[in-house]
């Protein structure tokens, strides 16, 4: 007996199929790390139908098909919409577990924002969780009209107020009318806290707008007008820059599309508010 070693014919059969390797279909869930075959790795922070966004370590973010064409640990995977899930606690936008219940009756204390479009973005993201709460956000029309909020709605113990400020940075405008309330009477009562930016619109992540950083304006332009140039929007009217921004907060679903330096201050005031 020998082994016939011509007695099989290499192309019988698939041969195209010998050692080929079948990628196994993987759900895309939040926070999965992938390596995108072109070399992109990050972790996924949004999914939709067709498409699935990774964030890197530096924060970039991308966009790609879902579907094959990427590598887990290493193996080759096809991506796939997650199956909703039969049991489990849902989350709010601001990453609370959901609460089924009805809203609450507003409490006597407040959240002060200082315009129309920090109270939306505020209720974009923290809405479900203020509702709970029974916490109102009231916008001022600008900090200079702090003072005479406060007077007018008197704070107390059981009557706290907490207060969103831009760009409230050192030797600020918006941090001496700060620290000359936190100084004064109603001192105890109020809890002020700020972010860096000159406006709320810079607290969305860049590059939920497609940008790698929001644009520096010179001073000499009105900094809503001067995003709306760097974008080649329309700036001319307050109905343009109103527009401009339900693009930007279009694009905010979760607290995942904000900057910390807002998500830290946002929470800070919740609790203020709601300590009993």
């Amino acid at each position: 007996m020998f082994e016939d070693r011509y007695g099989q014919d290499v192309l019988a059969g698939d041969w195209r199929k010998k050692n080929r390797v079948v990628a196994r279909e993987v759900e895309a869930v939040t926070d999965l790390v992938v390596e995108e075959f072109g070399g992109f790795c990050g972790a996924i922070t949004r999914v939709e139908a067709k498409t699935v966004e990774l964030e890197d370590y530096r924060g970039k973010r991308r966009v790609f098909p879902m579907g094959a064409g990427f590598l887990l640990e290493g193996e080759p995977v096809v991506l796939v919409v997650p199956k909703r899930a039969p049991t489990g606690r849902a989350r709010t936008a601001s990453g609370s577990f959901a609460v089924e219940t009805t809203a609450r009756v507003a409490r006597a204390s407040r959240i002060f924002v200082e315009g129309r479009h920090d109270a939306e973005l505020v209720e974009r993201v923290w809405g479900d969780d203020l509702r709970v709460e029974g916490v109102v956000v009231e916008y001022l029309a600008g900090v200079d009209h702090l003072d005479a909020a406060l007077a007018e709605f008197r704070p107390g113990p059981d009557r706290r107020v907490g207060v969103l400020v831009d760009h409230m940075v050192p030797g600020s405008k918006e941090q001496r009318i700060a620290d000359a309330v936190m100084a004064g009477p109603n001192g105890r009562n109020v809890l002020i806290v700020g972010h860096p930016y000159v406006d709320v619109w810079q607290a969305v992540k860049p590059a939920r707008v497609g940008l790698r950083e929001w644009p520096t304006i010179p001073r000499s332009i009105e900094w809503k007008k001067g995003i709306c140039q760097a974008f080649g929007w329309p700036h001319d009217s307050q109905a343009d820059i109103a527009r401009a921004w339900k693009r930007i907060l279009g694009q905010v679903r979760t607290f995942n599309d904000l900057e910390p330096e807002l998500l830290g201050r946002v929470e800070q005031l919740i609790d203020f508010v709601t300590v009993d």
